[in-house]
């Protein structure tokens, strides 16, 4: 018999639009033979659909299109839909009052429904605030001949409780062990897996440790596409009962595959494997293309403005952007001050020319000399400072909100997470936007990824085949804006040499208020993303004086980072939903216990 699986890309509450796909996808599934169809967790709502659950009136319409969807599938053909059920017992026993479930849709009706057991709560999980618990273990039969085989249904984090895998268990129970021990004879798994940095090697990982232990094919299949934040990279995977890799659908990309179970052999053959992508910074690169090409159109936007100040990171925002939008859909704004130098007027200017997108100068001199003539009678007898320096920012600010507001365009927000980390930045100035593109990118990674960029071009690769890169530097060949006769590039070779700065005064370089970046992301590394101690820090050779400073740096930005736009998410500790630290907070370093007054 033929299972087929089916990546999709849901939008959160496109009911309609995501029943369709699960529709065109069944209709391919059955052309192609298939005797059973899985899609993905809520593929029917979208994940993550966060409060949109509280609203009964969405969940009652997601059961009439539940329904409507079981009517239109080709009847003879199984098909497990993710959606969110009601749970009947929750009036009266205090329970949630739904459940993440699947439906087995067969012969024009829901057949069986099935309800995720371990529920999530942490980073940026939040499931214990909707669901209630399901109980196991689930599984349906599908005749085959004079038998049946029985499918395991587990739902994303049923699977992720291997004590084996992972040296101990976050939750009491196994899954995949009931249902191993029900007798089935293949688990599949409805998932919503957000991407970050080398997951899928992790997921691989995981599902092969448990196929080999359990001597059982396992088929999970992942969303993919952007919701908000989230970027689902899909990699759906099948693994045969010795664990080994038979089939798997490509990254960052919709698409269904079907995998031949042999009922004698009791395990899965061989089916198209596609490949992932080898190095970190592509795969990175690839992530943030699809979550500013998800964001902006699932939120009603065809066209993206960015500042381009001839610094590193707007370069590789706007490198993103036209590969996610295409160059002729995103234009590049000059803000040059009185302090700006020339070359960032000209580095920002070769930028959009081998990019390939429109650009526009508008010059701030006179507008800063207008703030300090309103401002001359307050700030008089003060010596000129952060405050002016920020006045800057803000101008650029309100100028890019301009034309984001006129035209229609999103604005993209270029600051970086070292920045981010450590308040590096201006609120209601560089951090507007309604996306922040590489706010989980520390600094020392955006200049990794533009090198990386750099050498596809130059070796006229497109990076997986969906990113057009060729097609971005075609304005790229041969010498850059006097920048001698290097290979093509995307990212002129004097925005990756000159040192970082803000230029807000003359001669400022980022390095006058912060540690050298090599330094501080490390540090930041250590503290955010693997919660080590000053103690542990200083120990790994960085100087205490410095390690002090950056922790209070961290905690005393908290606000700012409250009002920051959506960060897209590419690590396990991102500046977004999964980080909750108070804003009014004394916490900045180890616990300093003193007496209590008498």
């Amino acid at each position: 018999m033929k299972f087929a699986i089916a990546q999709l890309n849901p939008t959160i509450g496109d009911l309609a639009h995501n029943a369709q796909q699960v529709l065109d996808a069944a209709r391919q599934a059955d052309q192609l033979g298939a005797q059973v169809l899985v899609t993905t967790e809520l593929v029917l709502c979208g994940y993550p659909p966060r409060d949109l659950l509280l609203r009964p009136g969405f969940i009652q319409a997601m059961a009439q299109t539940l329904d409507r969807l079981a009517a239109d599938l080709p009847h003879h053909l199984a098909v497990l839909v993710g959606f969110a059920a009601a749970n009947p017992k929750a009036r009266y026993d205090g329970e949630k009052p739904l459940f993440n479930s699947t439906a087995l849709l067969q012969g024009g009706q829901v057949q069986q429904v099935f309800h995720k057991q371990l529920l999530p709560t942490y980073d940026v999980f939040d499931e214990h605030r909707y669901f209630a618990a399901g109980q196991g273990p689930s599984s349906f039969t599908v005749p085959l001949g004079d038998w049946g085989l029985r499918v395991g249904v587990t739902i994303c984090e049923d699977l992720w409780n291997d004590e084996e895998f992972w040296g101990g268990r976050s939750y009491t129970r196994n899954p995949i062990a009931d249902l191993v021990a029900e007798g089935v004879d293949v688990v599949v798994n409805l998932s919503a897996s957000p991407y970050s940095v080398n997951k899928a090697q992790l997921r691989a990982s995981m599902l092969a440790h448990s196929a080999t232990r359990f001597r059982c094919p396992i088929l999970y299949v992942n969303q993919v596409g952007a919701n908000d934040d989230l970027i689902f990279d899909g990699t759906s995977m099948a693994f045969n009962r010795q664990g080994d890799l038979v089939a798997r659908l490509p990254a960052y990309q919709a698409g269904l595959t079907v995998v031949d179970y042999d009922p004698i052999a009791r395990d899965l053959h061989s089916g198209e494997i596609a490949p992932l992508p080898t190095d970190e910074n592509e795969a990175i690169w690839s992530a943030l293309v699809l979550g500013v090409r998800d964001y902006t159109h699932k939120c009603g936007f065809k066209r993206a403005v960015i500042g381009l100040s001839g610094g590193i990171d707007s370069a590789l925002v706007a490198a993103i952007a036209a590969a996610a939008l295409g160059p002729t859909n995103v234009l590049g704004i000059l803000m040059p001050s009185p302090y700006s130098s020339d070359h960032s007027v000209t580095d920002a200017l070769a930028l959009a020319k081998a990019l390939g997108i429109a650009h526009q100068t508008l010059a701030i001199g006179p507008l800063m000399a207008d703030y300090d003539q309103v401002l001359d009678p307050l700030f008089a007898g003060t010596s000129p400072g952060v405050a002016e320096e920020n006045i800057q920012s803000r101008i650029r600010g309100n100028l890019l909100m301009a034309v984001s507001n006129k035209f229609g365009h999103l604005l993209l927000s270029t600051g970086n997470k070292s920045e981010m980390a450590v308040g590096y930045c201006t609120l209601y100035g560089d951090m507007n936007g309604g996306l922040a593109v590489i706010a989980d990118l520390p600094k020392t990674r955006v200049y990794a990824l533009c090198q990386w960029l750099n050498q596809q071009v130059g070796l006229g690769r497109n990076s997986a085949g969906t990113l057009a890169l060729g097609a971005l530097a075609k304005g790229s060949e041969g010498p850059v804006a006097g920048h001698g006769t290097s290979p093509p590039t995307l990212i002129p070779a004097n925005i990756l040499t000159k040192p970082p700065s803000a230029e807000l005064k003359l001669g400022q370089v980022d390095q006058d208020s912060l540690p050298p970046y090599d330094v501080l992301d490390d540090i930041l590394d250590r503290l955010v993303q693997r919660h080590e101690s000053v103690a542990d820090i200083v120990a790994a050779g960085h100087d205490a004086a410095i390690v002090d400073r950056v922790i209070g740096l961290v905690s005393r930005a908290e606000f700012k980072r409250r009002q920051a736009p959506p960060v897209l998410k590419v690590t396990d500790r991102a500046f977004g939903m999964g980080w909750r630290m108070p804003i009014a907070n004394r916490w900045t370093s180890e616990a300093k216990l003193l007496p209590l007054a008498k």
